[in-house]
């Protein structure tokens, strides 16, 4: 039983790939195969800079890919095809190709000690080569040269070498090498011996060739007698020549060399044999020849034999060679010899390099093609001027010097041998392109009148070509004589139209200039033009040598006007090049598809067997010139007797008939001719007999021929236009209308009316919905499924397909087009027509259909499928769809940016599109862009298609809708200039379109498109024609509004202004006025364009734009050079759009700002579309770029001023601690008094704040001197950037100067108190040491209890005696009262009375309630909470209690140190308390809620304050100290009176009470600024912005709904205990803690040991001086407590060397000690003890100004600390703010970024309870930016939450639930978090 097929996969694995082989021109891949079961197709694209295509092949194992360049990198994509179109993963790799290595190595000189080799170079771009020289396996030399030649010396004599020359490339690639082998010469030897055995032969050996000998032979007996001598003479045999090479060949020469023989040569002959017969024999002295005058393609022997001064010649060295083919010489000589084969493709001849944009001539003849191609593309009519300047203008330039005669020089000057026939040029560029090449240059040179080629000869294969295919796309217009009253036209393409044609051929040699004949026969009086290329024209008498059997066409088309028409009626032209003797095909297929053939001749064979043997379907005439001597009348009589000819069919120039006259009566016959014939053939019937007689035709090409079919199916079923669009292209109809009008209105809401407006936005998103359901609902038609499969094909099928396409599309539209003409024009007479000419109008409009149509149908399908869930198999099939266009735009074909039908971009589709764009060319990916706008029909396409060579459509009635990009390569020589590797065109849709200015909204449509294309530009052509200044004026308006906009958005574009048809040369000049004139005009635009933006600053054009009145303007004549059809471009025209284009790349090239790279580009794309769709652009524009930017910038400002910070928490510390230490032995002050020592800081302090303010404000000019980053963008925030550097240095400087300030009056406090304390231990001490003296005077030896006894009584009398007065405790309650009342004082009376009320002492006891007082307010509370708006008194109740929080805080952190109060604590805190009131946003605060808020904190401030003061006077109670220190002394008293040592107890106590806490200390003071440098490299601390993400994603990720609602009602306290949370998360492992501890240990015991060691070593003798050495070497490290020093002085008698020596060991003790508590303790202990604190001083960074959206409190996250414009990324329904619906108390759903762009209106404290338009809520919230939502789903994230918690936020609120859109209901957590992501632009 057969088993049934096994069903495939949707999913089709991607091909793995191996390279096989690597060849220079070839690449082999290995494939594995995979199951057997399903068929594959390998589809492979390939590409390098210079070359693209792919190739399909059935599934194989190996994959050969051929035709490549040698030694250049290729990148390979391969894809696999199932049957069932699923497409995989390419796999993508790159390799390069073997360099090919050098070629015709030779060596050419041979000595004894150096060889001497030469080399042609190879293709590809060589840096240098590589020569090896070796010998027997060895290597001898190894050289590296830069030249094709090189000298080894230095070698042995008679050795044979073998060389080996390698190519090494500038790719860093090296070739293999070639080799070769030589001996070098023996040393000549003039006399030897040698002994031989009796023998019949002797030989000899070692002989020098060509030298006569002399031989001397004796025999010697062996007795020793010997005979006589017998001599005589021989001549050895010459020596050939050797290393005989060809090494330059050419069609008609031979250039050969050969290295000398051994031997005095007096020359060399030789011979050149072809079969058998000598050619040429030639002598020659030199050791090279170059034998010229032979046959191309021929075979040759040569022969070289040495002839030797002796007379003796050599035998021949031989060698053969080819000469080349004309055809093969003549391409090497313009360069082109590697594109025969491989062919020049269009890509390569519109890429932008340094020849398209330079004026140097062609120097070499490789230029010319180039140059000719150069002018070409830019479709100027001198292309065909092109030679080489060097030999000709420098002999030129040579004579002019000259005075003398020289005849001779003067005739040999005037030869041009060495010019190349522009025809031959032509003939080449031919043959070495690929057909759309040839299309293309077909094209432009008809729109220069230049003849195309009709028959391509190739001088190779001897056959010619049927240039069809090239023809295909020339289109004319033109108006013959029956049509000129209606003033119709006819309109085709000239390869289908059916015309005469007459063919002009010669016969023999003529003395007529058949072709300048053909010119003068083809223009009129006033507008010759040479069409064909004659003798008399620039190289045109230069010798053909392969365009010979070249057949040209040209035609004449009449105008309709009887006195300019040379005939009434169109007419074909063809011109035979040569002999038709030469030609007899081309000769035969002319006189077939001819009406006459006109046959020039000067003498004929009157057998003329030629004439007679044609199948004569065309009349011949006989073109003689009678003023030849070669002329027989005989011979004419007889050959025309033969063909029957009349006296008509002849004609001959007399000798009496000068030119003029000949060409009239030549005329006369042709229009007698085609008037009489009714023979007209097509150019497509032409192909048939071209086949008949073995002519090529171009289009049998089995890819043209596939795409023709493929695009012949699907065109050949469209009847009628518009129901073929509705049947087979239903998507992109009335279903994209309405979704764009869809897509606009969910952004402008302007039918929302009093619906609630998310409500709405959700409806709108279920009709889209349906909308997309219902474009599912359709299957794909035949014609888009055959469209699909046709790209699909292999690129150079798939280009075809496309032309095919284009061509049959724009056929069918012109037909239509053409037949609605006519009926309008018919119903326009009669003004009874009006619905009639309505629907014709509409048809006129609807009747276009172009490939663009399908696209957008494919964009469509795209688009819809994407509705539908990723797992169905419909939307996986169509995921290689933007592939599939992508590659389209990289092969050179347009993208429709903008759909010109709908008005709408489908975003999706062409942000995909150029996502798989970027992956096809990445890393290569930047592009700069230019753009062009202007009134519609003004030249704006035919302008970008002159100056980029580049084919926008054109056509009659095919205007460009939309907005179309192309993609223009740069080569690698531009890219340095540029930095860029492509050039994005964008061609637009004409401003003020006739068919849309009958719509309400046209205006809105252009401003949409402009404001689009201008945006996306770095250079914005703007086309003006001349001739209307009212539409002038318009386009300009518009124009600068979309300058405007870009401007308010950070970009600052650069344009062009051309003003169209302007030929007189003095424009410029003249034009100064006009040009001082529209910058007025545009100067008044701005200002008005300002206006409606609501930017109504003072503005002029050139702050909105880069544009000087002088450089921003080009003045362009007119196209046509005379009256069209038959004029040709006009040469001014293509030089003035050449002269634009170079300014142009100039200005890309000097742009400040980097180029964009194509994923940016596509997201200006999508950020400039949304906010178009929104009236108010500046508003509503929100681009990731300028989000990334600014990002880059906060963070960058961001460490500059963590860095300031950090340098002065440092230096403060330091500060702190020579203030602490000032007036002891640790500090060595200049000066005694503290108001001195603290101005001295103050002023170090000032130049630190100040460099470091300068530091940052030039940090801030460097980074907007950058280029990358788009930092251009952000311009507009430079100065807040600045004003926050500024701002940091004030706050910075109060802060500095208030912690001097409270260190030096604490400081100063206890000078008093530490001079007490010294005076009572200096008193205690001379006690204590009498009481030892005392002691000792007793015999008896005393034991401890008695000296107990005695020191107790001694004590008692001593403190009693000891005098003591109580220091006085400061009333700081009264001090607090004192500066709340100077700070009210500016309030007014009233707040004076308010304040005189309540004492001081009874504020701040209980909680804080602020109640309305007064008859009006309680109105107000009341009135507020009938209609349920927001309460005012609890607004200001909440804005209390945040204060009160932060004030309580402060107080806290104040008090913990245990510091002394100060005066300035109080100050901060009535500062903290003003700065948070002003910048509350509801309204202005009333003096009855600040008064008791402010009693309220300094009431509990002061007590707070006061405690602490009395607990600081009790601890530090000289009287309690010295009671302290008693055990101290009890202990000292005994070890002095027994003598004890003390060094070992004095160090430890020294190291525990002096230096361990002054250690710790430090690292408390230290440990702050570190933890928070640790966090702020976090990315959830980096910046604003990502604080709010992650808090955001971390409340997302835990669910918690009391989280959210901490976090949106107390979102300091929330954020507060998150940092928190991240610091103890971050530092619970310990290691990163303990890591900033001990670095700071270390630092302070290096410092300690090192004063220890520097005391050492001053030899004191003394202990005290030894200590107060130490504690001055730390006095600005440490700061050492003076109680504890002056204890530890108490009767120490310890040795210092011995105290030194324990101190070191104490030291190590207590680095062990700290290092074990720093493990032990835990972060939360520590941070409780740190100086700075790193949760407030992150907080305060992370909350920035501590602004809220005054709608939804979400709060600002811009950042630097003085910005300008408060914004948030992410706003939130108001009522997650507890705002609720009047009359239902329901949540509101309205968010505020939705609601500033409705109608709707908003009533707030701030509006003084007035009803305010939130469209302008900038009038009542000036500092806030709220833009409107990026996308529907930028606020999924809150609309998430709402729905998740409606119940618990309405629980919470008191309040009824929202009611939730059932699209916020379908919203998933991914999609929240994806939102979340989006927003914040999240990579």
């Amino acid at each position: 039983m057969d088993a049934s097929p096994t069903p495939q996969s949707d999913y089709v694995p991607p091909p793995e790939i191996t390279v096989l082989s690597v060849g220079q021109e070839t690449v082999s891949f290995g494939i594995p195969l995979t199951d057997d079961s399903v068929k594959y197709t390998l589809e492979l694209d390939y590409s390098c800079d210079t070359q693209r295509d792919s190739l399909i092949r059935d599934n194989s194992s190996t994959v050969e890919v051929e035709g490549l360049i040698p030694g250049t990198e290729y990148t390979f994509s391969i894809t696999k095809i199932a049957d069932n179109g699923n497409r995989s993963k390419a796999t993508s790799l790159s390799v390069f190709t073997e360099p090919s290595p050098p070629v015709q190595i030779a060596v050419y000189q041979v000595s004894s000690e150096s060889l001497s080799l030469r080399w042609d170079p190879p293709a590809g771009e060589v840096e240098s080569y590589l020569v090896t020289c070796c010998h027997e396996g060895e290597v001898v030399q190894e050289m590296t040269t830069d030249t094709n030649d090189l000298t080894l010396s230095g070698l042995s004599p008679g050795v044979c070498y073998s060389l080996q020359v390698s190519a090494q490339l500038r790719n860093g690639r090296r070739s293999k090498p070639a080799v070769t082998s030589a001996n070098t010469s023996k040393c000549p030897s003039t006399r030897n011996n040698n002994s031989q055995d009796d023998s019949s032969t002797v030989e000899v050996e070692g002989l020098i060739p060509g030298t006569e000998y002399t031989f001397s032979i004796t025999r010697i007996a062996d007795n020793g007698n010997r005979s006589t001598a017998t001599s005589l003479s021989v001549f050895t045999e010459p020596s050939p020549p050797v290393q005989i090479a060809v090494y330059q060949v050419s069609s008609e020469s031979l250039s050969l060399r050969w290295d000398p023989p051994a031997g005095e040569v007096e020359s060399y002959l030789v011979t050149c044999c072809h079969e058998g017969e000598v050619v040429q024999e030639m002598t020659t002295d030199t050791n090279d020849l170059t034998l010229s005058g032979l046959s191309p393609g021929v075979c040759y022997s040569l022969q070289v034999s040495a002839q030797l001064r002796n007379g003796r010649r050599s035998k021949p060295a031989v060698t053969s060679a080819n000469t080349k083919i004309q055809m093969k010489s003549l391409l090497e000589y313009l360069g082109l010899e590697q594109l025969y084969k491989k062919k020049l493709s269009l890509s390569t001849v519109l890429q932008i390099e340094e020849k398209t944009i330079t004026d140097e001539p062609a120097k070499r003849n490789s230029d010319l093609p180039w140059y000719f191609l150069k002018k070409l593309m830019m479709v100027n009519v001198t292309a065909r001027n092109v030679k080489c300047v060097s030999g000709c203008e420098s002999a030129c330039d040579g004579a002019s010097g000259k005075t003398e005669l020289d005849l001779d020089n003067l005739f040999s000057s005037q030869q041009s041998d060495d010019m190349l026939n522009p025809l031959d040029i032509i003939t080449a560029l031919f043959l070495c392109s690929d057909g759309f090449v040839q299309q293309e240059m077909t094209l432009k040179m008809s729109m220069c009148q230049f003849s195309v080629p009709l028959l391509l000869p190739d001088c190779d294969t001897k056959q010619c070509t049927l240039m069809l295919w090239a023809m295909r796309d020339i289109v004319k217009k033109h108006r013959p004589q029956s049509l000129s009253e209606s003033r119709g036209f006819i309109e085709d393409r000239i390869v289908v139209s059916e015309l005469p044609m007459i063919s002009f051929v010669r016969l023999g040699e003529c003395s007529l200039s058949k072709s300048e004949i053909l010119n003068k026969l083809l223009s009129n009086s006033q507008q010759y033009h040479d069409t064909f290329v004659h003798s008399n024209m620039e190289c045109g008498d230069s010798p053909r040598r392969i365009s010979n059997g070249l057949a040209e066409i040209s035609w004449y088309l009449p105008c309709g006007n009887k006195n300019m028409d040379i005939f009434s009626e169109p007419v074909a032209v063809a011109n035979l090049r040569g002999d038709i003797a030469s030609f007899e095909t081309q000769f035969s297929f002319l006189c077939q598809t001819s009406a006459a053939v006109f046959v020039f001749f000067d003498s004929l064979d009157s057998d003329c067997e030629l004439l007679m043997n044609q199948q004569h379907k065309a009349e011949i005439f006989l073109v003689g010139n009678h003023q030849s001597n070669h002329s027989s009348k005989d011979a004419l009589k007889k050959v025309a007797t033969k063909l029957s000819l009349t006296n008509n069919n002849i004609l001959l120039k007399a000798k009496h008939m000068n030119d003029a006259d000949f060409v009239k009566k030549l005329r006369i016959t042709v229009r007698d001719v085609f008037q009489s014939s009714k023979r007209k053939m097509r150019i497509e019937q032409m192909a048939d007999i071209a086949r008949d007689l073995k002519i090529r035709v171009d289009e049998d090409c089995s890819e043209c021929q596939s795409a023709k079919n493929n695009a012949d199916a699907i065109t050949a079923e469209i009847q009628d236009i518009l129901k073929y669009k509705e049947t087979q292209l239903p998507l992109q109809g009335q279903i994209w209308k309405e979704l764009t009008g869809l897509e606009k209105e969910e952004f402008r809401l302007r039918k929302v009316g009093s619906e609630n407006i998310e409500k709405y936005k959700s409806d709108l998103q279920v009709e889209k919905e349906k909308l997309r359901k219902e474009q599912n609902s359709y299957d794909m038609s035949n014609a888009m499924t055959c469209f699909i499969n046709a790209i699909s094909s292999s690129g150079t099928e798939r280009s075809y397909f496309l032309k095919w396409m284009r061509m049959n599309l724009d056929n069918l539209s012109r037909e239509k087009l053409s037949y609605l003409r006519e009926q309008y024009k018919e119903k326009s007479n009669n003004s009874e027509n009006k619905e009639e000419i309505k629907e014709i109008d509409r048809q006129l409009a609807n009747s276009s259909l172009g490939t663009e149509h399908f696209f957008h149908e494919m964009g469509q399908i795209y688009e819809a499928s994407l509705s539908l869930p990723e797992t169905d198999p419909s939307r996986q099939q169509l995921q290689h769809l933007p592939n599939l266009c992508a590659g389209l735009l990289l092969d050179g074909f347009p993208l429709e940016l903008v759909d010109g039908d709908a008005s709408n971009i489908p975003l999706r589709w062409v942000s995909d599109v150029l996502s798989q764009l970027n992956d096809l060319v990445s890393p290569k990916n930047k592009i700069l862009v230019v753009t062009v706008l202007g009134v519609q029909s003004t030249g704006k396409s035919t302008l970008l298609n002159t100056m980029f060579g580049v084919q926008f459509a054109v056509s009659s009635g095919r205007c460009t809708r939309g907005a179309f990009m192309l993609l223009i390569r740069v080569n690698d020589d531009v890219k340095k200039v540029l930095n860029c590797d492509f050039i994005v065109i964008i061609d637009t849709e004409g401003l003020k379109s006739p068919e849309l200015a009958q719509l309400d909204n046209s205006h809105e449509h252009d401003n949409e498109l402009a404001t689009l294309v201008v945006g996306l530009s770095d250079i914005t052509i703007i086309n003006i024609a001349m001739e209307n200044s009212t539409e002038m004026k318009d386009i300009l308006q518009i124009v600068v509004h979309a300058f405007l906009r870009m401007t308010e958005v950070g970009k600052k574009p650069k344009c062009q202004f051309v003003h169209q048809n302007v030929s007189d040369v003095s424009a410029h000049e003249k034009n100064l006025r006009d040009r001082k004139l529209l910058l007025q005009q545009l100067n008044e635009m701005t200002q008005a364009a300002a206006k409606m933006e609501k930017k109504e600053e003072d503005k002029s054009f050139t702050d909105v734009m880069e544009y000087s009145p002088d450089t921003g303007n080009w003045y362009v004549p007119g196209l046509w050079n005379g009256s069209p059809p038959m004029a040709p471009v006009n040469a001014g025209y293509s030089e003035a759009v050449y002269e634009l284009k170079k300014n142009i790349i100039q200005m890309l090239g000097s742009c400040e700002s980097s180029a964009n790279n194509i994923l940016e580009f596509t997201e200006w794309v999508k950020s400039l579309w949304n906010a178009v769709k929104h009236e108010n652009f500046i508003f509503s524009f929100r681009n990731s770029l300028v989000a990334d930017a600014y990002m880059r910038l906060c963070t960058e400002f961001n460490k500059w001023e963590w860095e300031f910070k950090k340098e002065m928490y440092t230096w403060v510390t330091a500060a702190e601690t020579r203030i602490y230490n000032f007036g002891t032995v640790a500090e060595k002050s200049e000066t005694s008094d503290m108001s001195d020592f603290l101005t001295q800081l103050k002023s170090e302090a000032c130049v630190v704040l100040s460099k470091w303010e300068t530091k940052l404000l030039e940090n801030l000019a460097e980074y907007f001197k950058q280029t990358e980053g788009h930092v251009y963008l952000v311009e507009g925030y430079r100065e807040d950037f600045a004003n926050s550097a500024k701002s940091l240095q004030r706050e910075m400087e109060n802060s500095v100067i208030n912690q001097l300030k409270v260190a030096a009056d604490n400081r100063q406090g206890m000078k008093e108190i530490d001079r007490i304390k010294e005076k009572h231990t200096k008193q205690i001490e001379e006690r204590v040491c009498a009481l030892i003296e005392e002691c000792r005077k007793q015999k008896v030896e005393m034991t401890d209890k008695e000296l107990d006894k005695e020191f107790e009584k001694m004590w008692d009398k001593a403190v009693n005696e000891v005098s003591y007065s109580k220091p006085k405790v400061t009333d700081v309650i009264a001090n607090v009262s004192h500066y709340l009342r100077t700070n009210l004082s500016h309030k007014g009376s009233h707040a004076c009375d308010l304040l005189s009320q309540k004492g001081l002492q009874d504020c701040g006891q209980a909680s804080f309630k602020y109640n309305v007082e007064g008859f009006f307010q309680r109105c107000q509370h009341k009135l507020s909470k009938l209609f349920n708006w927001k309460d005012h008194v609890m607004a200001l109740q909440k804005i209390a209690d945040h204060i009160i929080m932060d004030c309580t805080e402060f107080v806290t952190d104040k008090v913990k140190p245990k510091n002394n109060y100060h005066d300035t604590y109080i100050q901060e805190i009535l500062h903290m308390i003003d700065e948070k009131l002003q910048n509350n946003q509801n309204g202005k605060i009333e003096i009855e809620f600040e008064v008791p808020l402010k009693q309220h904190i300094c009431g509990f401030a002061a007590r707070q304050f006061q405690e602490m003061h009395e607990d600081f006077l009790r601890e530090n109670d000289p009287y309690r100290c010295l009671n302290q220190n008693k055990k101290k002394f009890h202990a000292g008293f005994k070890d002095v009176f027994h003598k004890r040592d003390q060094c070992q107890k004095k160090a430890e106590e020294f190291t525990e009470r002096c230096l361990r806490p002054a250690v710790e200390d430090f690292i408390n003071r230290s440990l702050g600024p570190d933890i928070i440098g640790e966090m702020k490299t976090k990315f959830e601390f980096s910046t604003r912005r990502f604080f709010q993400y992650s808090v955001l994603l971390d409340l997302l990720s835990k669910q918690n709904f009391m989280k959210y609602l901490s976090y949106i009602c107390f979102y300091e306290g929330h954020a507060n205990k998150w940092i928190l949370d991240c610091i103890l998360k971050h530092f619970s492992d310990g290691s990163t803690m303990f890591e900033f501890e001990d670095q700071h240990l270390q630092s302070r015991i290096n410092s300690i040991n090192s004063a220890i060691n520097k005391a050492k070593t001053e030899k004191s003798g003394n202990l005290k001086t030894f200590v107060e050495n130490v504690c001055q070497e730390l006095g600005d490290k440490l700061v050492i407590s003076q109680d504890a020093l002056g204890a530890f002085m108490i009767l120490n008698n310890a040795d210092q060397e011995q105290f030194a020596h324990w101190l070191t060991e104490c030291v190590k003790d207590m680095e062990q000690a700290l290092r074990k508590k720093f493990k032990e303790t835990s972060i939360q202990m520590k941070l409780k003890s740190l100086h700075v604190n790193p949760q407030r001083e992150l907080l305060s960074e992370m909350i920035g100004c501590g602004k809220q959206c005054p709608f939804c409190k979400a709060p600002c996250e811009a950042g630097g600390r003085d910005h300008t414009e408060h914004h948030t990324s992410l706003h939130r329904p108001k009522g997650l703010g507890e705002n609720t619906w009047h009359g239902t108390e329901n949540l509101v759903i309205d968010i505020c970024s939705s609601s500033v762009v409705s109608d709707m209106r908003f009533c707030c404290a701030a509006t003084n309870g007035k009803w305010h338009p939130y469209k302008d809520y900038t009038e009542i919230f000036p500092d806030w930016k709220i833009a409107p939502d990026a996308s529907l789903q930028a606020s999924d994230y809150w609309k998430y939450v709402l729905a998740k918690f409606n119940d618990k936020f309405a629980e919470a609120y008191y309040a009824k639930p929202a009611d939730i859109p059932i699209t916020w209901k379908n919203i998933t957590y991914e999609q929240a978090e994806e939102s979340l992501k989006k927003t914040f632009n999240i990579k």
